[in-house]
């Protein structure tokens, strides 16, 4: 358990605060305000017990260096329209530098600043000591809100908590209360779906889930490796050569673990990687030559649905198939609906299945969609994040 800003005074203080405002852009507006709305109860309990507070975030690549493209000028705008109060943009290329430092200073209770892009900084992504303590230097007490980036160890999410107490934001809380129980003490059944293209993206997350949950189900290009391992054909369909024997392996392993590891048994077929392409129903795992197994096939999606909908406990991360083309989006669509119907607990590992359930209009019938695809990877295969690592136990 780590100590949260709950857990601390924080009136009259300056606090630094990391948030996920890493959002889309398009023609230099924020596209997509989903990251930005998730950081909102932390900023407002700061408002409200009346600390002075000082954003912190990166946006985009810009390689260490200032570049306007991925300025944090909009979402400052965008911070200020959904707050109904002002946000200081401090417009330092230099992300700290005296005149910040006097702004941080001047801070009345309440009031907010937003600092430049972390990136423009090489010194961010190296966890660099002097730009840890300049950052540090601005606050009397750092939160980290940002579970996009706690699998990281940046100056900002790992380096300046040496110098100030350190605490999570309700965010990262809510992250880890919810994945924590999942894997420590889920309700039962507990369902994992997977998907997504590389089975070597997940090996550390599916050999973790073999040892914790009752049941998996594995779809998305990645099945057809596992397919492929257990001797089927598979045409087209997308194969990493290289992962079949470890395929091999984890399907031995579940089965040694009496872990139920399912694959589909029939697939809706594609003759190319196009949205228009010819479509055919595969039943069987014998896809023909010249066609690629694009999404789970319709009894697959009735199977795997039902299995989700019987859970007390379900973690999803990654589609059934290629949801963005229309005539691919049945299987993704059955889990994510069933998942919305059901009374279980539903957690959506972020990345591309929260992508899913936004389309599909089901985000807020899930229990918890997570903010960080890769931190929540990581959590899931029991590492430690170092941005969560440094904050004060509780």
């Amino acid at each position: 358990m780590k100590k949260s800003i709950a857990d601390i005074d924080v009136q009259n203080k300056r606090v630094l605060v990391r948030c996920d405002l890493n959002v889309p852009m398009e023609n230099g507006r924020v596209s997509d305000a989903t990251r930005i709305d998730a950081s909102l109860p932390t900023i407002r309990y700061l408002m409200e017990k009346g600390a002075g507070i000082i954003l912190m975030s990166h946006l985009g690549r810009p390689g260490g260096k200032p570049d306007t493209e991925f300025t944090m000028a909009p979402v400052a705008g965008e911070l200020s329209a959904r707050l109904g109060a002002d946000v200081q943009f401090c417009a330092s290329s230099a992300v700290v530098d005296d005149e910040v430092q006097r702004c941080a200073e001047a801070l009345a209770p309440g009031e907010i600043m937003l600092l430049e892009n972390l990136r423009f900084r090489p010194e961010e992504e190296q966890n660099e000591d002097r730009f840890s303590k300049q950052l540090a230097d601005l606050a009397d007490i750092y939160v980290n809100d940002a579970f996009g980036t706690a699998h990281r160890a940046h100056a900002s999410t790992v380096g300046v908590a040496q110098y100030l107490p350190a605490v999570c934001g309700f965010l990262i809380k809510k992250e880890l209360d919810f994945l924590g129980e999942a894997l420590d003490h889920p309700k039962r059944p507990l369902v994992a779906i997977l998907g997504g293209s590389k089975v070597s993206d997940k090996i550390g997350v599916i050999e973790s889930l073999i040892e914790k949950a009752d049941r998996i189900i594995v779809g998305g290009g990645m099945a057809y490796t596992f397919i492929k391992a257990t001797g089927g054909h598979i045409g087209l369909s997308l194969l990493e050569e290289s992962s079949v024997e470890l395929a091999r392996d984890l399907l031995e392993k579940a089965k040694k673990n009496g872990v139920p590891f399912l694959l589909p048994t029939d697939h809706v077929a594609g003759d190319a990687f196009k949205p228009d392409c010819n479509v055919r129903i595969v039943d069987g795992v014998d896809i023909p030559d010249g066609w690629m197994g694009m999404d789970i096939g319709p009894e697959t999606a009735l199977r795997f649905a039902c299995y989700a909908g019987e859970a007390a406990t379900v973690i999803w991360n990654g589609p059934m198939g290629v949801f963005e083309f229309p005539a691919f989006e049945g299987g993704t669509l059955a889990v994510a609906r069933a998942m919305a119907e059901s009374s279980a607990i539903t957690i959506i590992g972020g990345g591309d299945s929260a992508a899913a359930v936004n389309r599909f209009g089901l985000a807020d019938r899930m229990s918890h969609i997570s903010t960080g695809g890769g931190a929540s990877m990581e959590f899931l295969e029991g590492k430690v994040l170092p941005g969560v690592a440094a904050l004060m136990d509780a």
